[in-house]
């Protein structure tokens, strides 16, 4: 009985794993890399478009875009690839989704743009080790805290079974 109990459950899992894998490879468009600042250049490959059907048409939308880009070479590990300038883009993050020459959508991905010199908005410019003593005197203080506790516990527990 306890035997089935886990075997049902792990062929179930097993089961929808291979439902949903299929799935996943078949998104074959790619985007290297996959953050880039203002002005750089992205390489978008549709990994399963054959070159023979035509070129691959890359379809990019975002923040500040719609805009198609025809594949320029055959990729290297197969399939069409073009490079994308981001010069004048939009700070966020874009869709890509390639269609093959004959027709056949070949699945879409994301990249995003970021300010040059990388730094995101909202963080610390500066580490003055604040936070890591403010974290270590928290770790200290309740340390204390627990070993006060656990001395009162005991004593209590002492008076009791002295009664």
């Amino acid at each position: 009985m306890k035997a089935t109990r886990v075997l049902v459950p792990a062929a179930g899992s097993i089961a929808l794993g291979a439902l949903l894998l299929p799935g996943v490879a078949w998104a074959d468009t790619t985007v290297s890399p996959a953050t880039t600042p203002v002005g750089g250049t992205v390489v978008l490959t549709a990994t399963t478009c054959n070159p023979s059907t035509g070129d691959a048409i890359f379809r990019v939308t975002g923040p500040d875009r719609d805009q198609n880009v025809r594949s320029t070479t055959a990729a290297a590990g197969g399939g069409l690839s073009a490079e994308l300038f981001t010069a004048g883009f939009t700070l966020g993050t874009y869709t890509v989704a390639a269609t093959c020459g004959d027709g056949t959508s070949d699945g879409s991905t994301t990249f995003t743009v970021t300010p040059i010199g990388g730094a995101q908005a909202g963080g610390r410019t500066s580490d003055d080790g604040l936070g890591s003593l403010a974290t270590g005197a928290t770790l200290i203080a309740t340390a204390l805290g627990g070993g006060v506790i656990l001395a009162r516990r005991r004593r209590h527990a002492e008076a009791a079974a002295r009664l």
